[in-house]
């Protein structure tokens, strides 16, 4: 019995990892949450190892959703396909240098100073309302331009709505509108937007999301960059902390860890593939505004919580 509480514990931390890794909503603010309610009767060291892990089971998600466009080995491209898909790759090991110099070097001292409930509400708040003004910015811009646009062509223009491929209104919203337009000085600044988080609360999805579409990305482009970005990254941290448990505390596990381990990942992968679908078919009819919205009440939320029990930050992921 206590083996199969253990197992649903784990299923519910790896669906939450696979929903809020890839949205832009911070999986932090929701782990620091769950991890009052539900807490895995591990050892500390298996938890951290655990929290990260799991993240490899939401990279797998993206490498099978899009394994044809990232793999340049493929035999159903052309020579100028498989060049194009080289280049992107190149765009991404751009984009994670800032992360790689920046956020190891200075990710011990955020979770020793930064982790807590303040700091976390505040950049769930923070951010949440930078999309909504960032929207609000892309809704007057687009407008001003299909006013503009039915004033030229008279009752003929198309009225579009944003993110709908091949439309005027986003082509002049947004001068990348796809992945593989991204430049490496493009890269480079998305990357040193996703060193943003590093603060609690952040989400590395948002940061890299509102920087691409900051840097002229469109939804999409940026969305996709940003799942692109995170497979170096979580797949190194992720092999960092499995190297780290083993050489303090060697290859055992009991059979409930182990369990524990495959649950949580299966779990994040499966929940991925739905939440990425999710993601890059909502922007497609709509914008940023909701998860901004959705941040803001969360960041509330995480604070009252923490005022009213006056509990202390115990998860750092």
């Amino acid at each position: 019995m206590d083996t199969f509480i253990e197992i649903l514990k784990a299923l519910f931390i790896g669906i939450v990892e696979g929903i809020t890794e890839w949205l832009p909503i911070s999986s932090t603010g929701h782990m620091i949450l769950v991890d009052e309610f539900v807490q895995l009767a591990v050892s500390p060291e298996f938890l951290e190892m655990f929290l990260v892990v799991i993240q490899i089971g939401a990279i797998m998600a993206v490498l099978i959703l899009y394994f044809h466009k990232l793999n340049p080995f493929s035999g159903k491209k052309t020579s100028e396909e498989r060049r194009g898909t080289w280049r992107l790759w190149g765009m991404v090991v751009v984009g994670c240098i800032p992360a790689a110099i920046i956020g190891f070097a200075f990710d011990d001292w955020v979770n020793e100073h930064m982790y807590n409930a303040w700091v976390v509400a505040i950049a769930l708040i923070f951010y949440g309302v930078v999309f909504i003004v960032m929207e609000m910015r892309n809704r007057h811009r687009e407008r001003a331009f299909l006013a503009e646009t039915t004033a030229v062509r008279g009752r003929h223009a198309r009225v579009v709505g944003p993110g709908d491929d091949g439309d005027d209104a986003e082509r002049a919203l947004f001068k990348i509108k796809t992945v593989d337009e991204i430049d490496w000085k493009t890269a480079l600044k998305i990357g040193c937007f996703q060193v943003l988080a590093i603060i609690p609360g952040t989400s590395r999805s948002g940061a890299t999301i509102i920087g691409g579409m900051l840097c002229g990305c469109s939804r999409t482009a940026a969305a996709e960059f940003t799942f692109f970005l995170a497979i170096p990254v979580m797949l190194g941290w992720g092999l960092i902390k499995v190297i780290k448990y083993v050489a303090e505390l060697g290859l055992a596990m009991t059979g409930i860890e182990i369990a524990i381990l495959v649950t949580g990942v299966v779990t994040a992968f499966v929940v991925s593939v739905v939440a990425i679908k999710f993601l890059m078919g909502y922007i497609k009819r709509n914008d940023f505004t909701a998860f901004g919205i959705y941040r803001i009440v969360l960041g509330v939320a995480v604070l009252a919580f923490f005022l009213i029990t006056g509990a202390q930050v115990g998860i750092q992921s």
